[in-house]
């Protein structure tokens, strides 16, 4: 059946919205909405969403029904979103009405599991959340925690901008320049979580949160930190854990071996052309008659 964009979104036209007609095919819980030439690719990922899941903390999962959106670019994903979606983003989730809405040209596979990690969280635990808590456990979640975000958390942390929680906060809602440090730094910090409970899971935490009780509480009932400790804690362990030493460990090293050969090259090349100028100063080809006479001096001298 054909299903208009403002079902999704009633306060907006949907002619404003999109320029066609939007297709929607119901897929167990999930409520796939996106044009026609787009409308397999999306049922093929309301097919895999729809499938319980392991999620840190909260067990084996599936995600509560929920609508996915497939829009075919950013200038789509943020009018699709009243313009609550970033430029620079692949994807989004807004809780409350549950939507999912993704880009098509930014790998959607890939971003699923980070949004469906938000949706679940948002269905399991009704109390307030940092946003830092927040988009940690995305990334956490969805696997995203790899070596280039480990480089680049080094790279940072070598720059010495570490940032406390507050400040890491406001980061994730800044400048696309640094968000991919934000979201690493975030990450570590949910591991962090982990690392400091005896059971070096999320689950104690996760537990207390869907129980309702405040986010405050329920770190330090299962770190024994309250929130300012905990920053500072967290703070000195990301220095230790990604100081110089384990960025070059991680690979740091080659990025400045090749800075190097690449400036070694260019100075050689400088120092190489200044020569050549002076060699070149004053100097005429010889005449043929001229080549020929210095054969004939020099047997040594090879014909052509």
């Amino acid at each position: 059946m054909v299903a208009l964009l403002g079902l999704l979104l009633p306060a907006y036209r949907p002619t404003r919205l999109w320029p066609q007609a939007l297709s929607s095919v119901q897929v167990g819980n999930v409520t796939v909405v996106a044009a026609p030439d787009e409308l397999t690719a999306a049922t093929g990922l309301a097919e895999w969403a729809d499938q319980p899941a392991e999620w840190p903390g909260l067990g084996r999962r599936t995600p509560p029904p929920f609508r996915l959106v497939l829009a075919h670019d950013a200038a789509g994903l943020s009018r699709l979103t009243g313009g609550r979606a970033p430029a620079w983003g692949a994807g989004i989730t807004l809780p409350g009405p549950r939507l999912v809405a993704l880009r098509a040209d930014a790998d959607p596979a890939g971003t699923l599991r980070h949004e469906l990690a938000h949706l679940v969280l948002h269905d399991a635990v009704q109390v307030p959340l940092p946003l830092w808590f927040e988009e940690g456990y995305a990334v956490y979640a969805a696997g995203e925690w790899d070596l280039l975000d480990a480089l680049e958390l080094n790279y940072a942390v070598v720059g010495g901008s570490t940032p406390g929680l507050d400040s890491l906060n406001r980061a994730l809602r800044g400048h696309p320049a640094g968000i991919s440090t934000a979201y690493a730094l975030s990450a570590s910090a949910v591991l962090e979580l982990a690392r400091r409970n005896p059971s070096r899971t999320l689950t104690p935490l996760v537990e207390r949160l869907t129980d309702g009780m405040p986010f405050d509480s329920a770190l330090r009932a299962t770190t024994g930190l309250t929130p300012e400790n905990f920053d500072e804690a967290w703070q000195k362990g990301v220095r230790k854990r990604y100081s110089l030493f384990t960025w070059l460990a991680a690979g740091g090293a080659w990025a400045l071996l090749s800075l190097a050969l690449m400036a070694g090259t260019y100075w050689r090349r400088r120092a190489d052309r200044r020569r050549r100028s002076a060699l070149d100063e004053g100097w005429e080809m010889p005449s043929e008659p001229e080549m020929q006479a210095a054969q004939a001096l020099d047997p040594t001298t090879p014909d052509e």
